[in-house]
């Protein structure tokens, strides 16, 4: 057994330190060297949990603040409130025509845009005349406004309507609240703010409209004539309020113009009308007519 041992030992001493399949692939390549002071990451860089959250918080956040800056629905009807069927007095004359004259509120009035305005649709009113503003619409990015029935001449049903007597037509006198009456041509003022209607008050719009309309030391026609009524109107006109025994003038006067107007009759037969201010879930207010008085208003959410 000893010289078997032997034998073993030799053949061991003769075979090479390598094995034969690794003699066959290719070297290796040398490991690869980083700048000084640098390391390789073990795991990839993640984001916190934390900042993931906090990013989704600050959108919803940013989109909440958005919505919360455009224009409100009680906002809106503060406006018509206090502005729509106002006297006031032009600064600049008032482009007719039914296109209307569009300015950007915040910006200087371009003058020239003015001139070209006025030779193309003509002059409404000038300088220093007095005139009413008798509508105010909300569209999108825009604020409508007409002044004297507006450039298109718009003219409400009751003032077209014609009483035949003897079949001879009469027109009937009409029931502008405008000391001119409005015969003529009106203007159109178009507030372009270039993108959703901002939150506003009426004295942003006052401003807003000061380069062509002077609303300082005016007082309105419907001032003087709320003055004439009783004193418990009065006061329910000032605190911008409707309340029962109020005719339609009385209601405009105390909440503006309504945005809706819903008609109805009751399980007696009795027709009713209803006009609605402001949209849920906002505030919203139901006056209801019989006739021309007002029997009942209701406020939302009380």
């Amino acid at each position: 057994m000893t010289w078997l041992a032997y034998v073993l030992s030799a053949f061991l001493l003769a075979a090479p330190d390598t094995p034969r399949l690794a003699r066959l692939l290719p070297p290796s390549p040398p490991p690869a060297q980083l700048p000084p002071g640098e390391t390789l990451p073990v795991l990839p860089a993640l984001q916190q949990p934390g900042k993931k959250a906090e990013s989704a918080s600050a959108a919803k956040s940013g989109e909440k603040k958005d919505k919360a800056e455009r224009l409100q629905p009680m906002s809106r009807l503060e406006i018509i409130r206090y502005i729509s069927g106002e006297f006031v007095r032009a600064r600049k004359p008032l482009p007719g025509g039914k296109n209307g004259f569009r300015f950007t509120p915040g910006k200087p009035l371009d003058e020239s845009e003015l001139r070209r305005a006025i030779n193309k649709g003509g002059s409404a009113a000038n300088p220093g005349d007095t005139v009413q503003i008798t509508l105010i619409e909300f569209k999108g990015k825009e604020i409508f406004l007409d002044i004297n029935g507006g450039g298109k001449g718009r003219t409400r049903f009751r003032d077209r309507l014609q009483i035949s007597v003897s079949g001879a037509p009469m027109p009937t006198a009409t029931s502008s609240t405008s000391p001119q009456g409005f015969q003529g041509n009106g203007a159109t003022l178009i507030l372009d703010f270039g993108r959703p209607l901002p939150d506003m008050t009426p004295e942003d719009v006052k401003e807003f409209l000061s380069p062509m309309l002077d609303f300082s030391k005016q007082r309105s026609a419907t001032v003087n004539w709320v003055e004439t009524l009783p004193p418990e109107m009065q006061q329910a006109i000032k605190e911008r309020k409707a309340v029962v025994g109020m005719d339609r003038e009385m209601v405009v006067a105390a909440l503006g113009r309504p945005e809706r107007k819903i008609r109805e009759r009751d399980p007696d037969g009795l027709e009713l009308e209803d006009w609605i201010y402001g949209e849920p879930p906002s505030k919203t207010v139901f006056v209801t007519f019989a006739g021309e008085k007002v029997i009942r208003v209701k406020e939302f959410p009380r």
